[in-house]
């Protein structure tokens, strides 16, 4: 396969300020709210690929409305009469220019201001975004995608699940709190699934994601492993798809969407 299909790349967008309204809140499971965000302001948006991520600006309470920031030469501007919002990082689930349409899922058994929000939302409700400013895209040329990740990273693997084509094939582990928030993804590429609960780990020291990855026998061909979750959680699974799998560290990108010891966390381990 040539090595111009597999090439990863790094896309740069302007960033644009938006106030979106709350269209309808979609119950995924008892775990998980879809919330669908539209206005006029989210005309032009665009997300290039299933792992971008948006920063929300998340008003003081469900109903309110957020001090919107302005644009300056060094990044988000607040005007001083007003309560600065709390800022989160989320993944674009969806985006639908015909509907003008933009779907957040959000994980209701994370502390946080963005999850508290999302809990009391209604139809009516606003919220701001700002970005995506990049997108880090991967092509779906690979012989085999292995994703890997907990509740945080369900939304960018279904997205990117229904974004593979046919003659894809799909490994995925997700380690859930419980077994009520798994949900059904929708994909035409070959799909092994393989959900986890921390209460299943076998080992001491040896969190159930990592342990989910010892049990891998990797497919034979060009691969492309994908990884976000919690930060020691995403560092241990990296070190053992180095060290114990063989994989080469620029087939893998690995993030930690949120830290047990550290509030707002979000990092790349490339």
């Amino acid at each position: 396969m040539s090595n111009d299909l597999l090439a990863v790349q790094k896309v740069r967008h302007p960033i644009k300020v938006r106030l979106l309204e709350v269209k309808r809140v979609t119950e995924l499971t008892p775990a998980m709210r879809r919330i669908t965000l539209t206005g006029e302001d989210l005309a032009g948006f665009h997300s290039g690929s299933f792992d971008d991520h948006l920063k929300l600006l998340v008003p003081e309470r469900a109903g309110a409305r957020p001090n919107m920031p302005t644009l300056g030469e060094q990044g988000l501007v607040f005007a001083e009469d007003g309560p600065r919002p709390a800022m989160r990082d989320y993944t674009p689930r969806r985006y639908d220019p015909l509907t003008n349409e933009l779907d957040i899922d959000f994980v209701l058994h994370h502390d946080g201001p963005a999850t508290d929000w999302a809990t009391h939302a209604e139809p009516g409700h606003l919220i701001g975004i700002a970005g995506p400013r990049g997108s880090f895209i991967i092509p779906t040329a690979f012989d085999w995608h292995l994703l890997i990740g907990d509740e945080t990273a369900i939304p960018a693997i279904g997205r990117r699940l229904e974004e593979l084509p046919a003659a894809a094939r799909a490994i995925v582990i997700i380690k859930t709190a419980n077994e009520q928030a798994r949900l059904d993804f929708a994909s035409q590429c070959a799909l092994d699934i393989r959900w986890v609960t921390e209460a299943a780990t076998p080992a001491e020291g040896v969190g159930a994601l990592e342990a989910a990855v010892r049990e891998l026998v990797l497919p034979e061909g060009e691969g492309y492993v994908w990884a976000a979750g919690e930060y020691t959680d995403i560092k241990a699974v990296r070190q053992y798809l180095t060290t114990g799998l063989g994989v080469d560290k620029g087939r893998i990108r690995a993030a930690s969407y949120w830290r047990r010891s550290q509030a707002n966390s979000h990092e790349h381990f490339d």
